[in-house]
């Protein structure tokens, strides 16, 4: 089966990592939301992808890890969308867990660059531990030193390792990095045959980001991806 993910909710329809963008992707009977996690000021995990507030409400000044949850639950994150969804906040990893029921797999995407969370990965996995939620869980990052304490925290734990740049061989970088990775997670634009059948050589799955188009979405289905993340919910419920 390929898997679609909803890149941060149906962020389309609503404000990105918002309860209203992840009620619409399920809405849609998406079968997978990727989100992003980070650490607040008394260290609450949050769902939001930019360390700033810039592209929610530009005129909040500093970063996530400056404000506590209960100061980020006072900050509109609508304006793009008008009056629509006017007091929308950002989430906490609780609310997203409270409202996906347990057969959505979850990808959970540590932002720890350029903020470094200390203590991030254990307060990720003590929450996924107390709500039981250690099955259709995918963890994934930027910073690889995250998710080497992921696994020694949570063993158990799929893990997904992504790439921005085009490197040499990243499917032997990850083979050899120790941690066992299950997927890659590369961006699309150089995403091509020999890049999925190098990887699936080395035995893992290839999930593209970030694949709006549907005819570079059918080209990567012929390349035989195991799925991508997707803001276009054409796609992102298109699990086949």
């Amino acid at each position: 089966m390929v898997l679609n993910f909803a890149h941060r909710g149906s962020l389309t329809e609503a404000p990105e990592n918002s309860i209203p963008a992840f009620q619409k992707a399920l809405e849609h009977g998406t079968q997978a939301i990727e989100l992003d996690v980070q650490l607040t000021k008394d260290n609450q995990l949050v769902i939001c992808h930019d360390h700033k507030f810039t592209r929610y409400n530009n005129q909040v000044k500093g970063r996530i890890k400056d404000y506590t949850l209960h100061e980020i639950k006072q900050i509109d994150i609508s304006a793009a969308f008008g009056t629509a969804y006017k007091g929308t906040s950002l989430p906490t990893l609780q609310e997203v867990l409270d409202l996906c029921p347990k057969d959505i797999i979850l990808n959970i995407e540590i932002k720890n660059i350029p903020v470094i969370y200390d203590g991030i990965e254990k307060i990720l996995i003590d929450c996924l531990r107390a709500n039981n939620r250690l099955e259709n869980i995918l963890i994934s990052s930027f910073d690889h030193l995250a998710l080497q304490k992921v696994q020694a925290l949570e063993p158990g734990l799929e893990l997904g390792m992504l790439f921005y740049y085009r490197m040499l061989r990243p499917w032997e970088y990850a083979k050899q990095s120790g941690l066992r990775i299950s997927n890659i997670h590369p961006n699309q634009v150089y995403t091509d045959q020999e890049f999925v059948e190098s990887c699936k050589a080395h035995g893992f799955k290839v999930y593209p980001y970030t694949v709006n188009d549907t005819k570079r979405y059918e080209q990567l289905l012929d390349f035989e991806v195991d799925g991508v993340f997707s803001n276009n919910p054409a796609i992102f419920r298109a699990d086949k």
